[in-house]
């Protein structure tokens, strides 16, 4: 089985989730197939196949949270005593052309979530910065094209390093 690194954050989040699906969503559902199975033939029931279809999928991200959560190593960035990019970092990047500022999170692939700032660390933005630090610059294949930038910044929680 293979490890998987992630933010405490992170698995904090995912585990809430499970745990709500276990203990509150699970019963609901299944008094959601109760009542509908009371009210007669299951053949033409529409609320008893939508309350199925609906734990199906609640029964298949509860085996997934399992699943990501089994493989989950907790990867604290503080620890790290470099200023280099690496799991866990935020980066601040320059785009070299416009001087446009952006900001992103190395994450664990169950964590990303490019519109709120977090790639994974399996996506090539991410592979690209990883080993670099403050002051050196990377170009990166986009689907708009190429774009140039300039690492302004890396920070580990609280502790920043900067130009």
């Amino acid at each position: 089985m293979q490890k998987e690194p992630m933010t405490e954050f992170g698995y904090k989040k995912l585990s809430e989730e499970l745990e709500y699906l276990k203990s509150e969503a699970r019963p609901a559902v299944a008094k959601e197939i109760q009542k509908a199975r009371e009210l007669g033939d299951l053949k033409e029931n529409a609320e008893y196949h939508a309350a199925k279809e609906k734990q199906g999928l609640m029964e298949a991200r509860i085996a997934e949270l399992e699943d990501i959560l089994g493989r989950a190593q907790v990867v604290d960035p503080s620890t790290f005593e470099h200023k280099r990019v690496s799991f866990g970092s935020t980066v601040t990047l320059i785009d070299i052309d416009t001087d446009d500022e952006i900001t992103y999170t190395i994450v664990g692939a169950s964590e990303a979530n490019p519109d709120k700032g977090l790639i994974s660390y399996h996506s090539p933005l991410a592979k690209q910065l990883i080993g670099k630090e403050p002051g050196d610059e990377v170009r990166v294949n986009l689907p708009g094209g190429e774009k140039d930038y300039e690492i302004d910044e890396v920070c580990y929680k609280e502790i920043c390093f900067g130009d």
